[in-house]
């Protein structure tokens, strides 16, 4: 029998004396066999059970801790059924609007999922980064009447939507023929969706497929300079190719040119023209030529060349925080993809992955911004 706190006590039920004798009231009809009788005034008690209500020092907890709430009572079940609504009248919708809300409120916490582990010292573990994040990286090429152009591309969806450069496929927008190669060597044919030309940003859509492993996108916004970063590309059609480094810079103002002549005299890839620097970007050095996006980007010194535009630049998580879309080159953009001056030194730019989530869903959609 539990002894409850005083205020919840029957009249039927026992209770202790301060002496601690267990005392039964004279209505009671009988005394349980295994309940002692009152002892002695020169006897010793066996210790009494603490009594629910009580804490182990003795103190009394606040009567709604006492037994008779020691179990939560089950929530109610909202009705079920083609009548529910009817039978539960205006309590019904508050309870619609009840887990509207708790699944809201769980969309809004929910955090980006981390295909990989940064390891104990805070630094990349590139082995892990580029066997879960390879998958999701493409290389895209694009043949017109003018010749062919590669590039890289990070895959959104298991259906084939494809994130890229503006500039990787401008020759595909003006009638050009456009194809994707996938890690396993498989090839589809695709498709322009959606473009921002000022960004530098577009999406395409490869026929046919399914099944594919979407990249995961993080957020830039908490990127700070030395935190490390891998990139995925194809530069030089050599596919697949990773490479290491930190971020170097944030906010690097930076103008390059998307339209597809120019980038095609640079071996398919971005030469910006920086603050402060003269020369070199555009196919005459000027600057001046064809269509260009101004960006703030991320500046890195994981080696970047031609080919790798379009690609990932991924954190310690695995998540992508950038686009692979420039690269500094001492001779400007007349470099070609075969001079050895076109190589990376170590400026490369990635546009931020948020400034990308502000148009994505648009060129997803089919807009071309």
């Amino acid at each position: 029998m539990v002894v409850m706190s005083d205020p919840y006590r029957s009249s039927e039920d026992p209770y202790r004396t301060a002496d601690g004798h267990l005392v039964w009231p004279a209505a009671h009809p009988a005394r349980p066999a295994h309940e002692p009788t009152a002892h002695p005034a020169d006897a010793h008690p066996a210790p009494a059970a603490e009594p629910a209500g009580h804490t182990a020092g003795g103190g009394q907890l606040p009567s709604p801790y006492t037994a008779a709430f020691a179990d939560p009572p089950e929530p109610p079940v909202p009705p079920e059924g083609p009548g529910a609504d009817a039978a539960a009248g205006s309590g019904g919708h508050a309870r619609r609007d009840f887990l509207r809300g708790r699944l809201a409120l769980a969309a809004a916490t929910s955090t980006v999922v981390s295909p990989v582990a940064a390891k104990s010292d805070g630094t990349a573990d590139v082995t892990a980064i580029a066997g879960a994040v390879s998958p999701s990286v493409v290389q895209i090429t694009v043949q017109d009447g003018s010749g062919t152009a590669t590039g890289t591309g990070i895959v959104l969806t298991a259906k084939g939507q494809i994130l890229t450069n503006y500039h990787v496929i401008a020759g595909a927008v003006d009638g050009g023929r456009m194809t994707v190669t996938f890690k396993d060597g498989s090839t589809a044919e695709a498709t322009v969706t959606g473009t921002d030309k000022s960004l530098d940003v577009a999406v395409i859509t490869a026929s046919g497929v399914s099944g594919l492993t979407p990249a995961v996108l993080g957020d830039s916004s908490a990127v700070r300079v030395g935190d490390p970063v891998v990139a995925i590309g194809n530069p030089e059609g050599l596919t697949g190719t990773v490479t290491s480094g930190i971020i170097s810079a944030e906010n690097r103002e930076v103008t390059v040119q998307v339209d597809e002549g120019t980038t095609r005299g640079n071996g398919g890839f971005g030469f910006p023209q920086l603050p402060g620097y003269q020369g070199g970007s555009g196919s005459n050095g000027s600057g001046s030529s064809g269509d260009s996006a101004t960006y703030k980007a991320l500046q890195t010194d994981a080696a970047l060349n031609p080919g790798n535009s379009g690609g990932p630049l991924i954190n310690a998580n695995g998540q992508v925080i950038g686009i692979n879309s420039a690269m500094y080159s001492a001779s400007g953009s007349n470099s070609t993809a075969d001079s050895s001056s076109a190589g990376s030194v170590g400026l490369g730019f990635a546009i931020p992955i948020d400034t990308v989530k502000q148009v994505l869903s648009d060129m997803q959609s089919g807009r071309n911004l």
